[in-house]
């Protein structure tokens, strides 16, 4: 059998998105398990939320998405399953380092080495999903690939949680990072790197290369993409804000422990936000077959019906009316993702995808891992004063502005995309 017909079985395929799927649940895991232990970090190493925010967001996402464009130009060229297992390697070792940290500076440092080892993990993942996968059936794979977000966000929060409560958070860090550098090596030795265009059937561009500004140029030419990655930029935002700043949230308002927050919120954002991801993948390739513009129309209206429930979430008086109403934004707010990233991949070429994803993306993280936290601690710090712990009611809703904004830049982009498709319907 060749390489190229093992690649193509139904089995070999769904090994891969299985193993690349567990390698985003490391990267989320490693990315939001700081989220949960800073309660505990700050209070020890006496910070502010100004500075938790800048940790868990803006210091993250400049230096992910930075090297992000350029591992991603080496993906599309260079073989990506030994990008994606070096990088697991990296953020896993720098995730275990961050229980060492003794101040900020240095907590900070090891955040950056773990956002520049992350920069190395989406964008090749998306291109091989996209080599494996036909069109008709991207996004959903795509979306199954995206669960690894919630499913991060679970075990992040419910291991980080009851380990900083009996353990301390030192030991959390110690515990998540070392599994993923062994998983690195199951990556490396089981999986193959898939022939460039595998689901196009031989398309002729498979073998043409494209320069970084051939990729910029059509990108910036295709008016949906400039909505399409504002509008993933702004439903990221909401996203990261709420998962940043719920955990502190519930401890100094409604005064729930470390571990029961950890079980209830990933409970919420892990089950709630994983059938959001998967769903907004199937629901837009089942629907897109009468009108590609439902790619764009479901997220748009999911971020307008999420918004009054995230409101009553957030002013609530009792935790059990905040951990209800949360439920519900949890998975509207995540439908958006797998659609934006097939849409991506559909108007470039193929040796563009994981440029393109890394072009998304740093859109994407700039907007909303990158300000979301940031804002919301500088928030916080703002309006403390006069609110004390209510400061925080107020710093989480800011994100409702970016749910409306990016409601409409959805359906902006939906005025071009068949256009930009090159298609009819």
């Amino acid at each position: 059998m060749t390489d190229q017909t093992a690649n193509s079985t139904n089995k070999y395929r769904n090994y891969t998105l299985f193993i690349l799927t567990t390698v985003y649940v490391f990267n989320f895991i490693d990315r939001q398990i700081l989220v949960i232990l800073q309660e505990s970090i700050k209070q020890e190493l006496n910070l502010s939320d100004t500075q938790l925010g800048l940790m868990s967001g803006f210091t993250f996402a400049i230096f992910y998405v930075s090297f992000g464009i350029p591992i991603a130009r080496l993906a599309d060229k260079g073989n990506r399953r030994n990008i994606i297992a070096v990088s697991l390697t990296i953020w896993s070792a720098m995730t275990a380092l961050s229980g060492a940290a003794q101040n900020f500076i240095q907590l900070l440092l090891a955040r950056i080495g773990v956002g520049i080892g992350e920069a190395g993990g989406s964008p090749p993942a998306h291109s091989i999903i996209s080599d494996l996968f036909p069109a008709k059936k991207r996004a959903t794979a795509l979306a199954i690939y995206s669960t690894g977000i919630s499913i991060g966000i679970l075990i992040g929060f419910l291991l980080g949680g009851w380990i900083d409560q009996y353990f301390g958070w030192r030991t959390a860090f110690l515990v998540v990072g070392i599994p993923g550098i062994l998983f690195a090596f199951i990556l490396r030795f089981t999986i193959k790197e898939p022939p460039r265009g595998l689901s196009e059937k031989g398309n002729t561009v498979v073998d043409q290369h494209h320069s970084m500004k051939d990729v910029f140029r059509l990108l910036r030419e295709k008016k949906s993409f400039r909505y399409i990655a504002l509008g993933a930029g702004l439903a990221a935002y909401v996203n990261y804000t709420a998962t940043s700043w719920l955990p502190p949230f519930m401890a100094r308002v409604h005064g729930m422990s470390s571990g029961e927050i950890g079980t209830w919120l990933s409970l919420i954002f892990g089950i709630g936000s994983g059938l959001g991801y998967f769903m907004g993948g199937y629901l837009t390739d089942r629907h897109s077959r009468k009108d590609r513009r439902w790619y764009l129309w479901l997220p748009a209206l999911a971020l307008i019906l999420a918004i009054p429930f995230s409101l009553v979430a957030y002013f609530a008086t009792g935790k059990n009316t905040t951990l209800i109403a949360i439920v519900l934004p949890a998975f509207l707010n995540s439908l958006f993702l797998a659609p934006c990233i097939a849409l991506t991949h559909g108007i470039v070429g193929i040796r563009m995808r994981a440029l393109a994803s890394a072009i998304l993306f740093f859109v994407l993280n700039i907007i909303g891992l990158g300000l979301g936290p940031f804002v919301g601690g500088v928030l916080s710090d703002v309006l403390q004063p006069t609110l004390g712990v209510d400061a925080l009611r107020w710093s989480l809703s800011n994100a409702v502005i970016a749910s409306f904004l990016g409601a409409i830049c959805f359906y902006k982009a939906s005025k071009s995309i068949r256009k930009d498709l090159g298609v009819l319907t």
